[in-house]
């Protein structure tokens, strides 16, 4: 093939890099140190910009766009403290495995380690949340390191990439290739241990399968529900696994883990062989099993290797991408004559947590009721925050379809659900519902500005309780109910979103919920609406 060279500065090979490696949308803020990228873009309209309003959450707005496209999420930002924001968004990426490439303005070359106005060494404060992190210092390296870095982002188990790149290479000139070589590098697939785990599920008794998160992010739930339905085995879900497998299905047995759906829990302590696809049991899920009980009958697949027996040991582990070992396990059952029925009791259903309400007031897992009747056929992509209300909306919202339910969960970053919509409804240019502690939505509140510029349609619902909740929860069980920096006081939601003119309404009884949903999706753009629930409702 001819490659076609051409000579560009250092800013208009990002941008060039970008288009080719398919970036649609870039989430950042400018400052002097980038302004050279910023008015390449101002030059362009392949690639659109959404200025955000702190560059933590332009991190979190180019993860939620990954999490719904796919594709890696992009966000670009100055040096100094524009540097030193993106650091949780980073490291919640990099925790539950979503592919960003986080670009960083830098100093010159020749001012690096000298204590230059806002230099910061992100490389190294960045190093332990990151999949691989570079430093461009010369422009004739900057083109391969871009393509390096998505490559990087999108192999194996993926994760942030962080490109810091010093204010000189902005501006230098060097030849510019337009054939890029991206190597995605995936593992190869042992067909042995693959064998051996069919081989242990037909001889089970009571065979269960855990769908982790990723499940959803090797697109695997096609051939999880054909092997689940294939051999009859019912399907229990991580936090992060949500939507992989429908929770409309006869075979689904809900959420596993501390806050988890007591059915699936239970499951899991029942099953004599446990076909673990994509999930990490992290504490969360560890913690409700008795010690050695998961390790001996557990089949796991995971396409990091590292990951394998990390917190429980397997018996079988089978490294590679799940959906390509599902096709190769469901290849090999079909060509079997062997037909075999398991043991699990016929009344085997999913059961719902249903906590008992403390007074008279609205609950929150009301409204997440009344919400969940409302959504659950529309399909519509719902964020959370962090806190209590997380766990009422992966307890009672119905996810049936992957790439739906985005979380934070490896991090539990208060602060990502709002930002993370913003960049949910880029990637599927439609209505994106958060949900919202009163305590986590102040963190990036600010980015209501965003939602108005771009008029884009993020229905935050608002559960307030004037409590930051879960951690008041923890109080009332472990400190004797001494309730001390838990009682915080609230703007008024409805006057904060009328100052960025936006919609919003309050709800205190349970029966205008659903006039306050019909008014919400029936509004253009931003939508707050403020639910005043209990204060001290428990999970």
């Amino acid at each position: 093939m001819q490659t076609l060279i051409k000579t560009l500065t250092g800013a208009q090979i990002v941008i060039e890099t970008l288009n080719k490696l398919g970036v649609d949308s870039i989430f950042g803020y400018p400052g002097g140190i980038v302004l050279g990228v910023y008015d390449e873009l101002s030059k362009q309209n392949r690639i659109k910009h959404y200025l955000m309003r702190h560059e933590q959450a332009a991190v979190h707005a180019a993860e939620g766009y990954s999490r719904v496209s796919g594709k890696c999420g992009v966000a670009i930002v100055t040096s100094g403290p524009g540097a030193t924001n993106i650091v949780t968004g980073v490291a919640n990426a990099y925790l539950d495995g979503y592919p960003i490439v986080v670009i960083t303005g830098q100093v010159s070359a020749e001012l690096l380690h000298k204590d230059a106005f806002q230099e910061v060494d992100i490389i190294d404060i960045t190093k332990s949340c990151t999949k691989a992190n570079f430093q461009v210092k010369d422009v004739k390296d900057l083109q391969k390191t871009l393509v390096d870095a998505f490559a990087i982002a999108m192999s194996g188990k993926k994760g942030p990439v962080v490109v810091d790149i010093t204010k000189n290479v902005f501006l230098e000139k060097f030849d510019y290739d337009d054939l890029l070589d991206q190597n995605l590098i995936e593992p190869n697939i042992s067909e042995i241990n693959i064998n051996k785990a069919i081989e242990a599920i037909f001889s089970a008794k009571n065979p269960l399968i855990v769908a982790g998160g990723g499940v959803i992010l090797s697109d695997a739930s096609k051939e999880i529900f054909e092997f689940a339905k294939l051999l009859d085995i019912p399907v229990v879900s991580t936090m992060m696994g949500l939507g992989g497998y429908p929770a409309n299905d006869k075979n689904y047995l809900g959420m596993v883990g501390i806050f988890g759906h007591p059915s699936a829990n239970k499951a899991v302590r029942d099953s004599d062989l446990i076909f673990a696809v994509g999930a990490r049991f992290n504490d969360r899920i560890r913690c409700c099993f008795p010690n050695n009980e998961l390790s001996k009958k557990l089949i796991h697949i995971d396409i990091d290797e590292n990951e394998i027996s990390r917190v429980v040991p397997a018996s079988i582990s089978i490294v590679g991408d799940a959906k390509q070992v599902l096709n190769l396990m469901i290849l090999k059952i079909k060509k079997t004559s062997i037909k075999k029925s398991f043991s699990w009791p016929n009344d085997l259903q999913f059961k719902n947590v249903m906590p008992l309400k403390r007074s008279e007031k609205m609950h929150s897992f009301e409204v997440m009721q009344e919400i969940n009747k409302y959504i659950k056929d529309k399909n519509i992509v719902v964020t959370t925050e962090v806190g209590q209300h997380q766990v009422w909306a992966s307890r009672y919202l119905e996810f049936n379809l992957p790439r739906k339910f985005i979380t934070s969960g490896g991090l539990g970053t208060m602060g990502f659900g709002f930002p993370a919509a913003i960049g949910a409804s880029v990637a599927n240019n439609s209505s994106v519902v958060c949900i919202a502690g009163d305590g986590s939505l102040q963190m990036n509140l600010q980015e209501l500005a965003v939602c108005v510029d771009y008029n884009i349609p993020v229905k935050v619902f608002i559960l307030d309780n004037g409590y930051l909740g879960m951690v008041r929860q923890f109080q009332e069980k472990q400190c004797d109910e001494r309730y001390f920096a838990t009682k915080i006081s609230n703007p008024d939601f409805l006057k904060f979103a009328d100052a960025y003119n936006a919609k919003a309404l309050r709800v205190e009884k349970l029966e205008e919920v659903k006039s306050a949903l019909d008014f919400a999706f029936s509004t253009a753009g931003p939508v707050f609406v403020d639910f005043v629930v209990e204060p001290k409702e428990l999970l």
